[in-house]
């Protein structure tokens, strides 16, 4: 019974002895998986079998520190880290990435990507990494401004016309005249030119002459052909009112609203001679009273003065105009091009009192041709093209003496 129980006791410290061997001969390694710690004592051979030992399975994203069929050696320490999905949408298309940093300044710079502040943007560069993370990057691009007669451009996102104007601080009421190309509600894309036109409308106050007519009279009395004065015309006075719309400071249009006489003007009247001339009656009787003689009888020849007719001569109100003004075409109502001839002699008339096509003289602005028509040049009424707006001003309006040559 002693021997029995000996050697069972020699079989058990066999067997103590020989665990304690086997845990003894273990290889003890550090695995760090994602920054939790822990130490294992393993027989295993390889990185990849401890791994597998301690339930890590290495993705293809996953960060670990040594090969997978690295051999493992007492005190080794492995690292390993979980790659985490990331998905970044920039200007609106998608891409997939992983990552095994914390941060998104880490991500960004790790994947060579980078914004800017005026870019629109989801995250801040210190938020944490999430496995599943959306990120949204929309760039922001230049596009131009006109807001009235400035230019600029500016930086955005997209959004629509109002709320890029907002946020480039450009203002405008709503409720004026003001015009606002593309319109308010319409999509901002890189091509877009957003043009803001300032209206403003007002009123001028202006006090023309009135120009007179000439008035003929036939006179028995005068000899055929010959004019005199009976009255000097004058010339009355008219205020108007014009409703002005300018766009961007620059008038584009001109109407009539308002009109007072306030003083009649007087009809030049000229007495027409109609007497005919005697002269050359008396002079032919005389020539029948001489004696015959064998030589030629003598001829007698009369001239009669040149005589021009008053219907082609009109005492007008001329004002002045220039192809530069605001709205203007610069081309006339017969075709002519104003733009390219701006020193021609043009008057716009009255077709029912000059003909269209007419060769003029006007008194202070010499020959020209009646090329054009105007809303407001009615009656005793022409308006003298000229070169520019100061040359306009400069002549205003005033009486004239108008010749129609042809």
């Amino acid at each position: 019974m002693k021997l029995v129980l000996s050697f069972i006791g020699v079989l058990a410290l066999v067997a103590f002895s020989g665990f304690i061997l086997f845990d003894a001969t273990k290889a003890e390694v550090v695995i760090t998986n994602d920054g939790e710690e822990q130490t294992v004592k393993t027989h295993k051979s390889t990185v990849k079998e401890v791994l597998a030992e301690v339930g890590i399975r290495v993705g293809e994203h996953d960060h670990l520190s040594h090969n997978m069929n690295d051999s493992i050696k007492n005190g080794m320490e492995i690292n390993y880290k979980q790659a985490k999905q990331v998905f970044v949408t920039i200007n609106g298309k998608q891409t997939e990435y992983y990552t095994t940093t914390d941060t998104i300044d880490a991500f960004l710079k790790e994947n060579n990507l980078s914004y800017h502040q005026r870019d629109d943007v989801s995250f801040t560069k210190g938020d944490v990494i999430t496995d599943g993370l959306h990120l949204k990057i929309n760039q922001a691009y230049e596009i131009t401004v006109n807001d009235g007669e400035n230019q600029k451009r500016i930086w955005t996102t997209g959004g629509t016309v109002a709320e890029v104007l907002e946020q480039s601080n450009v203002t405008f009421d709503k409720d004026s005249a003001d015009k606002v190309e593309p319109a308010l509600n319409k999509p901002v894309t890189k091509d877009t030119v957003i043009s803001v036109v300032r209206v403003k409308t007002e009123k001028d106050h202006v006090t023309e002459e009135m120009a007179f007519e000439t008035e003929e009279r036939e006179d028995s009395n005068l000899p055929k052909g010959e004019e005199r004065v009976l009255t000097e015309g004058k010339a009355g006075k008219v205020k108007k009112v014009y409703q002005i719309v300018k766009e961007n400071g620059k008038e584009v249009s001109r109407d009539l609203i308002d009109e007072e006489v306030v003083e009649e003007s007087k009809n030049r009247i000229v007495a027409i001679g109609t007497k005919e001339a005697q002269q050359d009656n008396d002079l032919v009787t005389l020539a029948n009273k001489q004696p015959k003689s064998n030589n030629k009888p003598s001829t007698v020849s009369t001239t009669k003065e040149k005589q021009t007719s008053s219907r082609n001569t009109f005492t007008m109100s001329a004002s002045a105009y220039t192809a530069s003004c605001g709205g203007c075409s610069g081309f006339t109502t017969t075709g002519i091009d104003l733009n390219a001839n701006p020193n021609m002699k043009v008057i716009a008339v009255d077709p029912s009192v000059i003909p269209l096509g007419s060769r003029v003289w006007v008194e202070g602005y010499g020959e020209a041709v009646a090329g054009d028509t105007g809303g407001h040049i009615v009656g005793n009424r022409i308006d003298v093209h000229v070169p520019s707006k100061k040359a306009a001003y400069s002549w205003g309006v005033k009486t004239v003496t108008v010749k129609v040559l042809n």
